[in-house]
């Protein structure tokens, strides 16, 4: 079973790739500059992108599962369409879709919304998949560091509610053991 990653030279998607390795899995990687990735060896790397057809159809030949992460960028529900109606097209089985927390209850943001229709698409096109809403990712604190020592703010407009918060390792633990769900049959949304 061959599984492929979108988003594979991210900083999640390196980490799903990782995972699966170590677990054996027949990797293969989407990535829009092979050049600039260093995968491990065995990892097939595709050259391609969510809005090329002819590279996605390429990308998603003889593969089982498809691990599906795309950018925030302002076609993402756009990319989303296209490699979902190919993925049907090339007959894969599940696919690990990486969504975003509550999705559903603030569609007055694009990034939530375009994500929600997604995950409204696996379910009426039938497909056998995990959705993984994570909220944020511990590593994005990481950029504002120097905020956070330097004037003790702490600059996310979160208020007192406070931040459910994931390490970006454990959310590819998570996605690699959801694609590499053996030989199982996939869970049909409902």
């Amino acid at each position: 079973m061959t599984i492929l990653i979108t988003g594979a030279s991210g900083a999640i998607g390196r980490q799903v790739v990782q995972q699966l390795v170590d677990r054996g899995a027949a990797v293969r990687a989407l990535v829009r500059e092979p050049a600039k990735t260093h995968f491990p060896i065995g990892v097939e790397v595709v050259h391609g992108d969510l809005l090329d057809v002819e590279s996605l159809r390429r990308a998603m030949a003889g593969a089982s599962t498809l691990f599906l992460l795309n950018g925030v960028v302002p076609d993402e529900f756009t990319q989303a369409l296209v490699t979902l109606n190919l993925a049907r097209e090339a007959g894969i089985d599940r696919i690990v879709y990486l969504s975003v927390i509550h999705s559903d209850k603030y569609l007055n943001v694009p990034h939530f919304a375009g994500k929600f229709g997604v995950e409204r698409m696996l379910e009426q096109m039938d497909f056998g998949a995990t959705i993984l809403r994570p909220a944020y990712f511990m590593q994005n604190d990481l950029t504002v560091k120097d905020v956070i020592t330097a004037y003790g703010v702490y600059p996310m407009p979160i208020g007192s509610k406070g931040l459910a918060m994931i390490d970006t390792r454990d959310i590819a633990e998570i996605a690699a053991s959801n694609c590499f769900a053996g030989n199982r049959p996939p869970d049909r949304l409902r």
